[in-house]
């Protein structure tokens, strides 16, 4: 029997998976090249049709463009090439019914999509571009008799989200009517594409709203300020109840629970709480059911609520141990359900197997569908792991560890420090960057800082106006805690993109003893020019500067000597180690003059950096053959100052 989600109250334990698999022996040999690992995947998207009896794949093999293929998962096996684009990639594939499938244009490899939507019959007959440019925001279930032919898309319209039906036949649009309040910045819509629940954002404050059940009008929930809403919106139900995200008192991370109406607050009990980690995740539905929830902790993991769904997830890993078996299924759990199944873990990217419970005569119930990267040797790559340990003022850390399976003592070690820096930078799984550095012979070291996301609020909010300090204290103590516990040796090397560039120069000018070289890409060097700027220089805007980073970053004006005393440009005589500098050209993130200026002060100081800029590149590489020269050229580099 399916259960609805509101009826269970589910506390998770932390899921442990990192280290599932034994470790691998590397093979001899030169390291894998560059392409192995940055290259762009075999398989990009893969989506079951919503009767689950073909299966739509994007994939560039055969060409050198993505194209779309759809496999006929009845007798015989029949693959058809829909859309194969001379010069663009086929990106964003859903289906709109069991004969018709949407999709947009774009160039994977320089990272540019275009919204516009078009469809296509998966005879590839019909093809017609939808006169709408907005991102599609749901495509309803498909009911018995009926066949599907509308999409409800939303478009940003001066910073606010509209939504808008729209026929993908004849394009009419038919607009969403609320009657919510206006500049809107998030929506949750039932099953049904109405519209239950709402963000706007009015008077530079944030005010949320619902729609409940039996309800006249809408219902403001709260009014705070950016960075004070007291929960999250989560999701809806099929009967409008609301699932809200938020800290329960005397805890630090956040829980997913539903929303009580009688008390205006969150419930209790939490209906998912993973401790050690704020909750991340999203419910698995099908129509209007809720089937369970899939979960990040330190790696992913699904709590099914429906029995039969849970056996199989059981089935499923005992055929596959040691993988994360994700699964995506049609009439699930039934006796004639059909599943995807995503196969994946620290060493492998991940391999797609079809399950069909009554599969055609003289087929097999498991069909092998095809690995994401084929030119990954699973038993070539390095094992992730993830430790908690104790920063220098005893608040609790987390590390993740990556390191060849054949790695005996200490390795020459390379810090790397993630974006954002808001962000949670790592989970359990396949990564090109912590793979290809472990390939070279060096254990990665990747701090979750002070500052970072989903690791409770507590942790979060303790990087507020800590860049270069406390933040970048972290950072050091990861390091020195791998070379006490014999994973690191004395030969170390500090790198980044973005704020992890930020902390790359600030490692080198903090600590100079501490690391043989740096290397800093599309890298924050300037604080008072990010704190300052507008948005002639930048895309941080007037919003940002008014309303987060003075709070985050620091104020211009009241905090100018500690902005002053962390900017790296202004350090730049500490720096002595070999720096390698490298910045997109057309970065409207982090603007190249911050590169321009840490460059200048180096020369200034007698240590001029190495130095690489790439056009029509913004705060990500642009081509794929930029990505993989700034990945020749920091092998090279570190090679040369820490010989793995």
């Amino acid at each position: 029997m399916r259960h609805p989600l509101r009826f269970f109250a589910i506390a998770l334990s932390a899921v442990t998976v990192a280290g599932l698999l034994a470790t691998a022996a590397a093979h001899a040999g030169p390291p894998p090249p560059p392409e192995v690992f940055f290259g762009t995947p075999d398989i990009q998207e893969a989506q079951l049709s919503p009767s689950g009896k073909r299966l739509a794949i994007t994939t560039a093999k055969g060409d050198k463009r993505v194209g779309l293929i759809v496999l006929d998962l009845e007798a015989g096996g029949k693959i058809t090439r829909p859309v194969q684009l001379p010069e663009s990639d086929v990106v964003s594939v859903r289906w709109l019914n069991d004969d018709r499938l949407l999709f947009s244009k774009g160039l994977i490899k320089q990272r540019q999509l275009s919204f516009g939507l078009y469809v296509v019959n998966v005879d590839g007959s019909a093809l017609k571009w939808v006169n709408y440019k907005g991102r599609v925001r749901l495509v309803p279930a498909m009911r018995p008799g009926e066949a599907n032919e509308e999409v409800m898309l939303m478009d940003s319209i001066r910073g606010a989200k509209v939504l808008t039906w729209v026929n993908t036949l004849n394009g009419k649009i038919r607009d969403v009517t609320t009657k919510a309040p206006g500049d809107n910045i998030q929506w949750l819509l039932d099953a049904h594409g109405e519209p239950r629940a709402t963000l706007t954002f009015k008077n530079d404050r944030v005010q949320a709203y619902w729609l409940k059940p039996g309800g006249s009008g809408w219902e403001q929930l709260y009014d705070t300020p950016v960075l004070k809403p007291p929960f999250e919106l989560a999701d809806v139900d099929s009967n409008g109840a609301l699932y809200v995200t938020h800290v329960p008192k005397g805890a630090s991370q956040s829980v997913l629970t539903r929303y009580d109406a009688a008390a205006r607050a969150p419930a209790v009990p939490p209906l998912v709480a993973t401790p050690g980690f704020d909750f991340a995740g999203e419910f698995i539905k099908e129509g209007d059911v809720t089937l369970g929830v899939r979960v990040d902790s330190d790696g992913e993991t699904t709590v099914w609520l429906d029995a039969r769904m849970a056996r199989f997830q059981q089935e499923v890993d005992k055929k596959m141990p040691g993988l994360i078996n994700r699964i995506s299924c049609r009439r699930c759990g039934q006796p004639d359900m059909v599943a995807l199944v995503t196969s994946f873990n620290d060493h492998d990217p991940g391999t797609l197997r079809i399950f069909q419970a009554r599969p055609p005569a003289g087929q097999p119930d498991w069909q092998t569908i095809g690995r994401i990267r084929e030119a990954v040797a699973p038993e070539q790559m390095a094992a992730m792991d993830f430790q908690t340990i104790k920063a220098r003022d005893g608040r609790d850390l987390p590390v993740w560890i990556t390191r060849a399976g054949d790695a005996k003592g200490p390795r020459p070690a390379v810090v790397m420090v993630h974006d954002g820096p808001w962000i949670r930078g790592n989970n359990w799984r396949w990564h090109d960057w912590g793979q290809f550095l472990a390939s070279r012979g060096y254990v990665v070291i990747e701090p979750e800082f002070r500052g970072s996301t989903g690791y409770g609020e507590e942790h979060y909010r303790a990087g507020f106006k800590q860049w270069g300090q406390a933040m970048q204290d972290d950072v050091t103590d990861a390091l020195r805690w791998a070379q006490k516990q014999g994973l690191a040796s004395d030969k170390a090397c500090i790198i980044g993109a973005g704020y992890g560039g930020y902390s790359a120069l600030m490692g080198l000018a903090r600590d100079p003893g501490l690391y043989r070289c740096g290397a800093a890409w599309m890298a924050v060097s300037d604080l008072a020019l990010m704190v300052e700027g507008s948005w002639w220089v930048d895309d941080n805007g007037s919003l940002a500067r008014r309303l987060t980073l003075p709070e985050m970053v620091g104020d211009a004006k009241q905090d100018a000597a500690m902005i002053a005393a962390n900017s790296p440009v202004n350090l730049a005589a500490r720096i002595q180690a070999p720096l390698l500098l490298a910045h997109g050209e057309d970065d409207l993130r982090v603007p190249i003059e911050h590169a321009t200026r840490m460059r200048d002060a180096l020369k200034a100081a007698g240590h001029p950096p190495e130095w690489i800029t790439y056009p029509h590149t913004t705060h990500v590489f642009g081509k794929l053959e930029d990505q993989l020269d700034f990945a020749r050229r920091l092998d090279a580099f570190l090679a040369k100052y820490l010989q793995p």
